[in-house]
């Protein structure tokens, strides 16, 4: 997956709260594959779109100063209902590579850091004032930076985020924890090699 260290990008302001992941991907487009060249139309599609497939204007994404978004910022519980990773595959698929919220669902927020996007929970006066800012000029940017757990908002004011040092080392490097895990492969080996040696009997009777 792709490293996160820095993100300056345009962010779209997503009012509702308890957004659940069915709505983030409707339930009928969980066994699409993720390497469909049409992943990212599945983001939001029952509010992004008409019962004909025509664009609602009124949806903050159909709106030409947010198209272009790489980060979200949401109002509470975003992310909360069924496990589903695909909910997170369409965010990505679509370019996002940030959710900023004053909660966020458990599982949801572990499935971000698996795959590169960046959850980040701000107190909740601090995430209304973001999402007042971004309706107030459309197309707004925001400034993320996860070295130093800052987000700076359009106004130029920033914000002190808190993530666990080994999801924060993930994003960093762009692994996952089998990645990560992989890494110690040769360390691994050796120590198998010596156990082997020094504690037969716990290899004794393998075939």
């Amino acid at each position: 997956m792709e490293p996160f260290t820095r993100v300056h990008a345009v962010a779209a302001p997503v009012d509702l709260p308890n957004v659940d992941t069915d709505r983030i991907i409707p339930a009928r487009f969980l066994r699409k594959p993720r390497n469909a060249p049409d992943y990212a139309r599945f983001l939001f599609h029952d509010v992004r779109f008409d019962a004909d497939g025509a664009e609602k204007p009124e949806f903050v994404l159909n709106q030409a100063p947010y198209r272009g978004a790489k980060i979200l910022v949401t109002a509470e519980n975003f992310g909360c209902g069924s496990s589903r990773e695909m909910a997170v595959w369409a965010l990505d698929a679509w370019g996002i590579r940030a959710v900023i919220a004053p909660s966020l669902g458990d599982i949801f927020r572990q499935n971000c850091v698996q795959n590169g996007l960046l959850p980040v929970l701000l107190p909740p006066a601090s995430v209304a004032t973001l999402r007042r800012q971004l309706h107030e000029r459309p197309g707004a940017t925001i400034a993320l930076n996860l070295e130093t757990q800052t987000v700076t908002g359009p106004d130029g004011v920033g914000y002190r985020f808190e993530i666990d040092p080994f999801r924060k080392q993930m994003l960093l490097t762009g692994q996952d924890e089998i990645a990560l895990t992989l890494g110690y492969e040769v360390a691994i080996a050796a120590f198998e090699r010596r156990q082997g040696t020094e504690m037969p009997w716990l290899s004794a009777g393998r075939a």
